[in-house]
């Protein structure tokens, strides 16, 4: 196991921007402008940012704090921290293989999206027929050597940068591409709120209708906190170990959770009112990316430009997501394993090559090869949303707040004193240690059908 000479991050900047990369991701471009709009509006929103208060934002600091105290991997990091207690390294190899089951179908998905921008190019998807852009999608992910060296390259392109390391890699290319996605988001609510009927669009995002603030609503808001931030599989608090020993980490947690909720509002600005201006309905997921937004831009002047620009800012999104988590594995292979980067990062492309191949196939070759009915692609989601993210959270919140405990805690979040935020320490640690993971398991046990 080897720590020393780490590489890590410059600046504050650095930091800010690489960590926002990570929580950003293709979500934001349309999971949560459409949960927003579907449970609520202005309600829902609200709910969200106190559910990110209470259950998000706890473990996300948790992480970055024991990161950056250990200057450690995901796994080596509770072994620094807690040598005598090796159970609580369970937590680093639960985010390791969650990573894993992640970029095993990211990846592929982030294949389309680049796919889309070459189509978007030739124009081969500027169709108004929103059933023809239905044809186009199934036509590329039915295709199987297409879907395969589409998430291949991505896989090359991500370990490309991964090897170049934290400072001339990661830093280097999210100082690059987070200002360019803004701009681009930016560009594109513009455009959007020009078009005759935008206002409907609008409404339909932030028009509160607190009747629709049900239980489930919450629940739903709840999970939403949780996974958006990227906490629970190792991300966090593998960047951590990468930060400044000044860096303050609640106010550096808070401003990555405020930008990300200012990126996923500016994709619902830049989508939803082109969507009602032409008279096209919302729609969840892959149908609203792939199927209704081009039908949507073919539909306006100059639509082909604005397409092209939508699927680069969605790349964009992919590939900070993407670095963050391909970071866990390769971190761990380096450090506590002994692999160069290089080598590490070698044998982390080439075991999500192997693995994604049935999870992006899923929708023509093994789309028969059915696990609790759930085919590879669905099944490596349910496992690493719904078992593997909750269940390290809850750990994570178990372990800071009964085994690592307060003295240390107050130690390392005020920078040994440097910091007067010793009230905010506090109440960070009633979260992490009774309120926080309580929240996550019942997420987890709604996600698990048990209620």
């Amino acid at each position: 196991m080897t720590t020393g000479n780490r590489d890590g991050f410059t600046s504050t900047f650095a930091v800010l921007v690489a960590t926002l990369g990570s929580a950003v991701g293709l979500g934001n471009i349309w999971k949560f402008p459409y949960l927003t709009g579907e449970n609520g509006g202005a309600g829902f929103l609200l709910v969200y940012l106190l559910a990110t208060l209470i259950v998000g934002l706890p473990v996300m600091i948790s992480e970055m704090m024991l990161g950056r105290t250990a200057r450690a991997d995901a796994v080596s990091t509770f072994h620094k921290l807690k040598p005598d207690q090796p159970a609580w390294q369970a937590i680093g190899y639960m985010g390791l293989v969650a990573a894993v089951l992640i970029l095993a179908f990211y990846t592929g998905v982030a294949g389309w999206v680049f796919a889309y921008i070459f189509k978007s190019i030739s124009g081969s998807i500027a169709t108004t027929d929103p059933k023809q852009a239905e044809a186009a999608f199934g036509a590329l992910v039915s295709n199987p050597w297409q879907v395969l060296l589409w998430q291949w390259g991505v896989l090359a392109f991500t370990g490309a940068i991964i090897i170049m390391g934290v400072a001339k890699g990661i830093e280097a290319v999210t100082k690059k591409l987070m200002p360019v996605l803004f701009l681009l988001l930016v560009l594109l609510c513009v455009r959007s709120l020009t078009l005759p009927g935008a206002m409907d669009g609008l409404k339909f995002l932030f028009a509160p209708d607190f009747s629709k603030i049900t239980a489930g609503v919450v629940l739903t808001a709840m999970g939403l906190a949780f996974f958006k931030l990227s906490v629970g599989i190792g991300t966090m608090l593998t960047y951590g170990s990468y930060f400044r020993p000044e860096q303050n980490i609640p106010a550096t947690a808070m401003r990555v959770m405020l930008a990300d909720l200012t990126v996923s509002m500016l994709a619902g600005i830049a989508i939803f009112p082109a969507v009602f201006s032409f008279g096209f309905q919302p729609a969840g997921g892959p149908s609203l990316v792939f199927m209704t937004i081009p039908a949507v831009f073919a539909s306006m002047p100059g639509g082909q430009i604005f397409m092209t620009l939508f699927f680069v800012l969605a790349a964009i999104a992919a590939t900070g997501a993407m670095l963050s988590i391909l970071e866990v594995p390769v971190a761990v292979l380096s450090e506590r394993f002994g692999f160069t980067r290089r080598n590490a990062t070698l044998l982390s492309v080439g075991v999500l090559a192997l693995a994604g191949a049935p999870a992006i196939l899923s929708f023509s070759s093994t789309a028969d090869w059915l696990v609790f009915g759930k085919n590879p692609f669905d099944l490596f989601d349910y496992l690493s949303s719904n078992v593997l993210m909750p269940i390290g959270g809850i750990l994570m919140c178990l372990f800071v707040g009964w085994v690592y405990g307060l003295p240390q805690l107050e130690a390392a979040l005020s920078n040994n004193g440097q910091l007067q935020n010793r009230s905010l320490i506090r109440v960070l640690f009633v979260l992490v240690r009774y309120i926080s993971p309580l929240l996550v398991l019942i997420v987890m046990l709604k996600g698990l059908n048990v209620f």
